[in-house]
């Protein structure tokens, strides 16, 4: 870690956060554990260089300590019999090599099941396959080596049940027919969401910094129109705003200034800041907190650690729906944001189940 960073800065409310280096490159490991209550850890593993940052690790520790309290919230309101872990591999994703993740699976392997590991910003499945050589507690799998395949199928089924919920309640629209649509990030999750609201009958607008991923997206979703600049997307009159890259985008600023009625998408940690929820809830923006809808992709990998289909792992996602609802009309009901709702509504599962099992964790 780098010299100004304080070790114990938001270790509060985590079990146990390990901090690694790998010898043969010097590139650094962070796995956070926020709870394992409701049983292992699961969340996926980030590879990301944090160019940026002044201090690329202590990045990439703040990173793996917000996303992991995250998956807490995110894996008890999908019913799921898992608590919340987060992994980062402080890398350029083109320094990946096997020697690499063979280390990144050995030093999972330490928890000897304490975390299941997955993908997320960096990793891919073929990623995944080689990490599980030497390391049998990795989920996310390629169906040629034991998993179900790519969970950004189910990530983008999670979103869109929920962006059907969230514009019912909002707007009273039973359909997407005629909605607009502005999507921020158009890769695995973003292009299919896409995809799928363009069929539906949707106006989509939609943005990426990369040429290929908007390319394909392109064709994914004939009638997109492509956005030339993310000020562009961000400034469009739509009903509904879906951030699907990098968290950050909801600033102070656009939850003052978007169109967007709803906000509703796979990006993680969407608010720039805490306070961005109740500015959308004060200007009668509906958000959907990530943590609730996105959580198709560990619905998938939770079934495959468990051995479980796609075909059932698919209808839970779907029940991403219902989960919306009662969510928002919580929020509703006691005047809340919908994110302090999602947490309560997460943390009173954690609850009751540590009081029936007795656990002190």
């Amino acid at each position: 870690m780098g010299a100004g960073v304080d070790p114990w800065s938001g270790f509060e409310g985590h079990e146990r956060v390990i901090v690694a280096r790998d010898e043969d490159t010097g590139i650094g490991m962070v796995i956070a554990l926020h709870s394992t209550v409701l049983g292992p850890a699961l969340g996926g593993t980030r590879m990301n260089a944090y160019a940026g940052a002044s201090d690329p690790h202590a990045a990439a520790y703040a990173d793996a300590l917000h996303l992991s309290r995250a998956m807490t919230f995110k894996n008890s309101l999908a019913g799921l019999p898992h608590g919340g872990g987060k992994a980062v591999i402080v890398a350029d994703p083109r320094e990946r090599t096997t020697e690499l993740l063979h280390a990144y699976g050995r030093l999972v392997s330490t928890l000897e099941g304490a975390y299941l590991t997955a993908g997320d910003v960096g990793i891919s499945v073929a990623d995944l396959d080689v990490i599980s050589q030497t390391c049998p507690w990795t989920t996310g799998r390629s169906p040629e080596h034991g998993g179900l395949g790519d969970s950004a199928i189910l990530t983008a089924v999670g979103v869109l049940a929920g962006l059907r919920a969230s514009l019912e309640f909002a707007l009273g629209r039973t359909g997407v027919d005629g909605t607009s649509v502005a999507i921020v990030g158009l890769g695995k999750v973003g292009g299919r969401i896409a995809e799928h609201l363009a069929a539906e009958g949707a106006r989509v607008i939609g943005y990426d910094p990369d040429p290929q991923a908007c390319e394909r997206a392109r064709d994914q979703a004939p009638g997109m129109t492509v956005a030339g600049s993310l000020a562009e997307v961000l400034d469009a009159d739509v009903d509904v705003l879906s951030p699907n890259a990098l968290g950050g985008l909801l600033t102070p600023e656009l939850a003052r200034t978007t169109s967007a009625r709803v906000v509703c998408g796979a990006a993680n940690n969407q608010l720039a800041e805490p306070s961005v929820a109740g500015l959308l809830a004060e200007r009668g923006v509906t958000y959907a907190p990530d943590f609730m809808v996105n959580c198709g992709g560990v619905i998938q990998i939770s079934a495959e650690h468990a051995g479980g289909t796609m075909e059932t792992a698919r209808a839970q996602a779907e029940a991403v729906a219902l989960t919306t609802r009662q969510v928002l009309e919580r929020a509703q009901s006691l005047g809340v944001t919908p994110v302090t709702a999602a947490e309560q509504q997460a943390l009173e599962r954690i609850r009751e189940h540590r009081a029936r099992t007795g656990q002190v964790v």
